[in-house]
């Protein structure tokens, strides 16, 4: 959307890597099914446009965008952009792009159907503003300043996104635009996320009218400064796209674009606040839900989106990215193809081995391989990310409620009483920083004189946080199912061992040291003579899974007991792919 500033941009055809085809855009935005990556001439596809809209601002080069995250300071030199087009009928469906000789629109398709283009907004827009010169201009949109004729704001300065509706020839592409508006008019409490103000419509064109930032890209302030932060400055940008992401999560919106062009500061002062922008892609998804179109942009899309089933923890990785480059200047994932791209992000591990990564702090490495896991299961989320240590040596920071807590309650509720005992025991090995964290999270939900809560804290916690957001994504049908669950009261012990996540703790160089930890703890209070078909009950394994194939390496034959292979398996859940397996 690039709100404030944005740029220009160039189409771009993705040819196979076999016949040498001129290098893609690093930011183009992907919305495509993902590539055979086992054949030799991978699919061609179609393409998002990179951050469309030129800075507003002198300073800035026009077509800065397309040469996308940190230039000729980076380590890798980017590549020119591809001079091609988009391709595909795919996104010639969703927006409408359709020109002779390209994809066409299927006979019976909703261009003939008699589209509803009304949006119900205001049809006063050029009463109430004054548009002024265009600063951007994209596939399916441009961006103007604008002053304010009247009202609280008359004569301030703000920015308009001027969306034509014959460019919505798709249902699709018109509920886009209604979800666009949504988002942005639920978040815009929010210190930094991109204000948003009015939207209207006329005959021709919906017309988002939103803050305007004068501080330019986090891209360009990034190129200013040679290509990288000081880990106390990078510090303070992730803080604030931490703090922006963790609440668009909590109310069930995942961005799905963040890079440093989504980032704008509202003036050109050192310490000005960053603002996230451009929620053209994002969308709303509870937090058992999986999403599973491809969008995004090439150099910061995450694996499991690739794979077509994702959720908030595709923005984590992307921000792993951002993070990478403010340290070190140079991409984690880098080729000359966008499916060179797609195959870096699947298979390749970014390098801490390079300059300047042996003289950075072993905290601020740890904190980025904490976001680029390819298991999205053992990413950091939002919040946690923000209790890391490394983000509180500098000063301390405000930990938001974090949705993953509430996720993680729920499942624990569900699990067995021997898996119970065994998270207990777990727990109880965290590190200081961990249990910070989840007593932050404790503390938030409210808990009474006596140190307990009930699952009725948790709606009323997430409630006093809700926006229309949080309705529209249906998270608050999400916690009301939570809330309504028939459980005892947990103190801070038991939430503790609810809300671990053992994926994420299994990630950790420390993992060896809890399994055993929490193994001897268990072996030491909770273990006993347990017999296969018991195990199997408690596991809610049925009379049909072969239980003594699955289960016999659970127990020690010397006794009858727990093992400790047993006792991690457990912590992890039965895998009933395992058992099918067995069983086939």
């Amino acid at each position: 959307m690039g709100i404030c500033s944005g740029k220009h941009f160039q189409k771009a055809e993705i040819q196979s890597e076999s016949r040498q085809e001129p290098p893609s855009p690093p930011d183009a935005k992907i919305e495509a099914p993902l590539p055979n990556l086992n054949t030799p001439k991978p699919h061609k596809f179609p393409f998002y446009s990179p951050s469309p809209l030129r800075g507003i601002y002198k300073s800035s080069p026009a077509n800065s965008s397309v040469n996308s995250t940190p230039l000729r300071i980076f380590k890798r030199p980017f590549p020119p952009p591809s001079p091609a087009k988009h391709i595909k009928s795919l996104l010639a469906r969703r927006h409408g792009s359709v020109k002779p000789n390209e994809a066409s629109i299927p006979e019976g398709s909703e261009a003939k159907l008699g589209l509803d283009k009304s949006f119900g907004f205001s049809k006063q827009f050029f009463s109430k503003y004054e548009l002024g010169e265009e600063v951007g201009r994209g596939h399916f949109g441009y961006t103007c300043l604008a002053n304010s004729r009247k009202g609280e704001m008359k004569g301030e300065k703000v920015a308009v996104k001027v969306i034509p509706k014959a460019k919505m020839t798709t249902a699709i592409s018109i509920e886009d635009v209604r979800r666009e508006v949504r988002i942005l008019g639920s978040l815009t409490t929010h210190k930094n996320i991109v204000q948003f103000y009015d939207a209207c419509e006329d005959d021709e064109n919906v017309y988002i009218v939103m803050e305007l930032c004068k501080g330019g890209e986090l891209l360009d302030r990034i190129l200013s400064r040679g290509g990288k932060y000081s880990e106390c400055d990078a510090r303070v940008v992730l803080v604030q796209i931490l703090n922006a992401v963790s609440f668009c999560h909590l109310q069930g919106v995942v961005h799905r674009d963040l890079k440093p062009e989504n980032f704008l500061f509202t003036s050109k002062d050192d310490n000005a606040t960053l603002k996230a922008i451009d929620f053209g892609l994002s969308d709303f998804v509870q937090p058992d839900d999986r999403l599973n179109d491809i969008v995004g942009s090439a150099y910061y899309v995450a694996p499991e989106v690739l794979h077509r089933s994702y959720g908030i923890e595709a923005d984590m990785w992307s921000i792993g990215v951002i993070a990478y480059i403010l340290l070190c200047g140079s991409r984690p994932f880098w080729a000359r193809t966008e499916s060179g791209i797609f195959k870096a992000v699947l298979k390749a591990e970014p390098s801490f081995d390079e300059e300047p990564w042996p003289s950075l702090s072993p905290e601020s490495k740890n904190f980025v391989k904490g976001l680029l896991n390819k298991d999205y299961r053992k990413r950091m989320s939002a919040s946690q990310a923000l209790s890391h240590p490394w983000i509180q040596q500098f000063e301390e920071v405000k930990i938001p409620l974090d949705i993953l807590v509430c996720k993680l309650a729920k499942e624990y509720v569900y699990t067995s009483s021997l898996r119970k005992s065994a998270l207990k025991a777990l727990a109880k090995t965290l590190e200081v920083y961990q249990l910070s964290y989840l007593r932050q999270q404790f503390e938030l939900l409210g808990p009474n004189r006596n140190g307990y809560i009930s699952f009725q804290n948790f709606k009323t916690a997430l409630m006093k946080n809700s926006t229309e957001a949080m309705k529209d994504s249906k998270v608050v049908d999400f916690i009301n199912m939570v809330s309504s669950l028939q459980y005892g009261k947990l103190d801070f012990e038991e939430f503790a061992a609810a809300a671990t996540s053992v994926h994420q703790l299994e990630a950790s160089d420390a993992w060896e040291q809890h399994a055993r930890g929490g193994y001897e703890l268990f072996d030491k209070d909770g273990n006993r003579p347990i017999i296969i078909e018991e195990l199997a009950s408690e596991l809610g394994l049925g009379p049909s899974i072969p239980v003594h194939v699955v289960l016999q390496d659970w127990i020690r034959h010397s006794d009858g007991m727990l093992s400790f292979l047993g006792f991690v398996k457990l912590l992890h859940g039965v895998s009933m792919q395992a058992i099918l397996k067995v069983r086939n």
